[in-house]
């Protein structure tokens, strides 16, 4: 789907600070400077010897290296210095998105434009500016896009005043942020032509490698950052305090982690501890630190040990990319692109295009985050779903609804494809439409005679027969939508419906985070006979 408009002017320019070193005769620079990588692969410290073609030289303990200005960013008096350069494309906000998948995201971009890039580290911590030539570098410059990571809530500040075209965002944008782009005329920023889903990442606990900690439960990480928790042997560890990290308020990772935590106090919850400027610190400082606990998102470990989560109701979840993908890993997160719908020009509306198709799908995962795919998982009696079903229970009349939901949930395989909704409501989320493309996608390539189930479950509010239905009007609801949507990609594939109401729940049904996870419509396939 096209999110092109109109746009008055020929280019949006943004003037940022750009190398130049290697547009002068190059000199060698006595002082230490040190070069870091955005995802922290990088970080050494030595002698700049030269600064040419975008390749760093620098004299260290095990000789003279040579890197490209691409992969690093340069600290330190003797780093070349910047002048005003300009750009077609500004991308501002979250540095999860900006460091961890902008670099990769902009090359694959290159590439399925058959062109060649050409990335520069400018001033700012982790600043880049990628140009874009035609015919693999042998044709003419058709683009230049300028990456400027910070937090998520500069994002919406970037677009407010107009310094950017693009909002990188590792949360959903705010009501009060929406508000007041609204009125500034920038439109519904929560249209699906203004908010695009790019990708899922899973928030994981991390603590240093030697710690004997396994498991975590979510009350436990609740008493830790408010503080009620403060010594490794409350947790059956050794007796030394806890060394908590935290993020910077503003950071879209802090409100997610916190929220998860906390629900609708989580605003007021202090820092608390160390405060890390960005995911790779956080890392580093758990790495480096025996006592210190920190988040982080999925794709910036770093040889830190990750936790798993137990929940309040005993379920122990760890991150992979299914769970991250259905959703049901309990710190889970999206990741965002914004635009304003006023100003958006050719070449920022194919960049939202390309990074939210399947052709990114490749370069996201490498990036160490999850793609949008559509990825199956078997389901059959050894696996956790049919072990929960066979649990006992005093009631008859659900038991044998949770044999009758066993029973057709053996013929099938699940998809990683899950449409959610709110409370009560037949309303979709900001992700189905995305995900009923991929799915598409995904189901015209099986034959014919595939049977496709939209399985729909609830959360616990309510009487038990009532969610029944509503968990089998949903489901009929999405699978009508989605043979709406992609009516002549499906052809050969029969669909059916079914609701379990609030069997098998995948989360507790005691706060709102959880119960919303249970409000879904999983999509089953079954193969030909």
């Amino acid at each position: 789907m096209s999110t092109k408009s109109d746009f008055n002017s020929t280019s949006f320019v943004c003037s940022l600070a750009i190398v130049v070193a290697g547009l002068m005769p190059v000199t060698a620079m006595s002082d230490d400077v040190i070069l870091k990588a955005a995802d922290g692969s990088i970080n050494i410290t030595g002698e700049l010897v030269e600064f040419a073609d975008d390749n760093y030289v620098i004299r260290t303990t095990l000789g003279e290296m040579r890197i490209s200005a691409s992969r690093v960013s340069c600290e330190g008096e003797a780093c070349p210095e910047f002048e005003t350069a300009v750009a077609d494309v500004v991308f501002a906000g979250s540095n999860t998105v900006g460091l961890g998948m902008m670099p990769l995201l902009l090359t694959g971009y290159a590439s399925h434009l058959d062109a060649e890039s050409s990335v520069a580290a400018l001033a700012g911590e982790g600043e880049i500016l990628a140009k874009f030539v035609s015919d693999g570098g042998y044709g003419e410059e058709i683009g230049s896009y300028l990456v400027t990571p910070s937090v998520t809530g500069d994002a919406f500040t970037a677009l407010l005043n107009k310094s950017a075209q693009i909002g990188m965002a590792s949360r959903r944008i705010q009501p009060e942020e929406a508000r007041e782009l609204r009125a500034d005329g920038a439109g519904n920023m929560i249209s699906p032509l203004q908010e695009h889903v790019l990708a899922v990442d899973s928030l994981v606990v991390i603590v240093h490698p030697e710690n004997e900690l396994g498991t975590i439960t979510i009350d436990q990480l609740r008493q830790i950052y408010s503080g009620e928790l403060s010594n490794w042997s409350d947790l059956g560890g050794e007796d030394i305090p806890i060394k908590v990290l935290d993020r910077n308020i503003d950071a879209g990772t802090r409100g997610v982690f916190m929220s998860a935590l906390f629900g609708d106090a989580a605003d007021e919850v202090d820092q608390i501890g160390a405060v890390m400027d960005n995911n790779n610190d956080m890392a580093a400082m758990v790495y480096d630190d025996p006592a210190a606990i920190g988040y982080a998102g999925y794709a910036f470990q770093r040889g830190a040990k990750p936790l798993a989560l137990v929940n309040e109701c005993g379920i122990q979840s760890s991150p992979d990319a299914f769970s991250a993908k259905t959703e049901e890993y309990p710190l889970q997160r999206r990741l965002y692109l914004y635009n304003r719908s006023d100003n958006l020009a050719d070449a920022s509306a194919d960049f939202i295009d390309y990074a939210t198709s399947s052709n990114a799908d490749g370069v996201i995962a490498k990036s160490g985050f999850i793609d949008l795919g559509v990825k199956i998982q078997n389901m059959d009696m050894e696996g956790s779903r049919a072990k929960q079903l066979l649990e006992p229970t005093a009631d008859a009349y659900e038991s044998n609804i949770m044999r009758e939901m066993l029973r057709q949930m053996l013929d099938f395989d699940r998809l990683s494809t899950t449409f959610r909704f709110a409370t009560g409501a037949f309303r979709m989320d900001e992700r189905s439409v995305v995900d009923m493309a991929r799915l598409a996608n995904y189901l015209e390539s099986q034959p014919e005679g595939t049977t496709v189930m939209f399985a729909g479950f609830t959360d616990s509010v309510g009487a038990f027969d009532s969610n029944r239905d509503l968990s089998a009007r949903r489901a009929a609801f999405a699978a009508e939508e989605f043979g709406a949507f992609a009516s002549e990609q499906i052809a050969q594939i029969e669909v059916q419906s079914a609701g379990f109401g609030e069997i098998a729940p995948v989360a507790c049904n005691t706060d709102d985070l959880g119960r919303s996870i249970n409000r879904r419509v999983e999509v089953w396939i079954k193969p030909p006979l």
